[in-house]
């Protein structure tokens, strides 16, 4: 929600509901992907379809899984299937002449085989076309069920074959979806969790009242978020396995914009229990309540640097929405704030990138509120995106993507671009209605 919207001294009391004005009717709430255009700087990589032990079509199609993950990276551009000369197997020959006249320099094969048992093996390997060796090879023992999520494993393998990077692929976004009941014309908001490419989707909440700024816990196994099924902001944590909740924060006023410490034992929030919007932490196991600001301007929107030891946040107190960061000293004390962003009128929504050394943001520009990145050593600001309602930016957890909510003629959907901006964005999408509030998760345990 931007502070453009509203009167500035509103935001923080009118943010949560205002944002309701967004969303419209929805009837699915299964995400599709759309990578808009082509990415002419991507490396062509061959995915040859994985063999299947047994008559028919495997459960999942692996190899069209790990193809979509790498092309939605920018980074690859896997060849189709008419472009592929041969479909080598695992233990089969391999005509490395035919494969040399592709533009590919790498090629993927592998097998899925029934073990028994409602079990699978998966095993894959990557071959170098140019030198014929074996570059990465690994093998699977797996339930039916995570054979989607295996499919994204070996994409995280490529991927950091590949580039030296940590892939992001195995990992989740949660974001808040909304329908109309079609019985008693009602809205119903609902709090999802899913795979990064929008498959496997869970429910976590449903409310007939709005639900908004999910979080993950460090661990990835909770969410934090703010409902108003009590007909009142409420800061609630949940367990995603077990469904367990437990409220964190139900003060008078506003009660919003959870994040978690890194070592997942404080919340940071906006509260403004003493009549001014400000920043506190919650210890979540004691229940203690730490005030980081104070000052007579709105202060709101926190996120923790990486190490735990600041905070930065949005603030006016310059008169206009900009960026501060304040270092958490000790329980009960905190530094003075200092101001971060001097490019433009308005920035807002920051976080910080995975080491530390950037920060994603929105940023006014031309009267467009798009997606920026700035570097915090040289305060170079990058505008990523050219959409004009970004919002909500939120790093993948190997720092190389930002996802993040924008408007497509007037319907919301959610975009993830590139941290150079040299790629475009894919978009995920509800088949019709909004899709809002995303948040990327931290990488997934075994």
């Amino acid at each position: 929600m931007h502070y453009a919207k509203l009167t500035i001294r509103l935001a923080p009391f009118l943010l949560l509901f205002f944002s309701l004005l967004l969303f419209v009717n929805q009837a699915f709430a299964i995400l599709e992907v759309e990578i808009k255009g082509g990415f002419q700087s991507a490396d062509p990589i061959a995915i040859v379809p994985f063999s299947w032990s047994q008559s028919g079509n495997a459960p999942v199609n692996i190899a069209s899984i790990v193809s979509a993950d790498l092309a939605r990276s920018g980074v690859f551009s896997p060849l189709s299937l008419n472009q592929l000369p041969e479909r080598p197997v695992m233990d089969g020959p391999v005509n490395f002449p035919r494969w040399k006249n592709t533009e590919a320099e790498n090629l993927v094969i592998g097998q899925i085989t029934d073990i028994g048992k409602g079990r699978f093996e998966i095993k894959f390997k990557m071959l170098d076309i140019f030198t014929g060796k074996n570059s990465l090879e690994y093998r699977y023992d797996v339930e039916q069920k995570q054979l989607r999520r295996t499919a994204h494993q070996i994409s995280d393998q490529i991927y950091q074959k590949l580039t030296h990077t940590r892939g992001a692929f195995d990992t989740l976004i949660a974001y808040v979806i909304v329908n109309n009941n079609v019985d008693s014309n009602k809205r119903v908001y609902t709090l999802a969790v899913a795979d990064s490419d929008g498959y496997g989707e869970q429910v976590i909440l449903k409310s007939k009242r709005p639900i908004m700024s999910p979080a993950w816990s460090p661990n990835g196994k909770r969410l934090a978020y703010v409902s108003f099924e009590k007909n009142r902001s409420i800061v609630y944590m949940q367990e995603l396995k077990s469904g367990k909740r437990k409220i964190i924060a139900k003060f008078k006023g506003i009660n919003s914009a959870p994040v978690w410490s890194p070592d997942g034992k404080r919340l940071a929030m906006t509260l403004s229990k003493d009549g001014n919007s400000e920043i506190y932490v919650v210890y979540i196991a004691s229940g203690v309540l730490q005030r980081i600001t104070n000052h007579y301007s709105i202060d709101t929107e926190p996120a923790w640097s990486p190490d735990g030891r600041s905070l930065i946040f949005t603030s006016d107190r310059a008169g206009k929405p900009q960026i501060y960061q304040v270092a958490i000293v000790q329980q009960g004390r905190s530094g003075n704030p200092k101001r971060l962003t001097y490019d433009g009128n308005y920035n807002a929504g920051a976080s910080f990138s995975p080491d530390g050394k950037s920060l994603v943001l929105i940023t006014r520009e031309q009267g467009n509120f798009r997606v920026g990145i700035l570097d915090l050593a040289s305060r170079h600001l990058q505008i990523l995106t050219h959409s004009s309602l970004d919002e909500s930016p939120s790093f993948a957890p190997n720092g190389k993507m930002v996802l993040y909510a924008t408007e497509l003629r007037g319907r919301g959907i959610l975009e993830a671009v590139s941290i150079d901006g040299s790629h475009s964005p894919q978009r995920l999408r509800v088949l019709s209605g909004d899709v809002r509030e995303p948040a990327w998760s931290p990488y997934r345990g075994r």
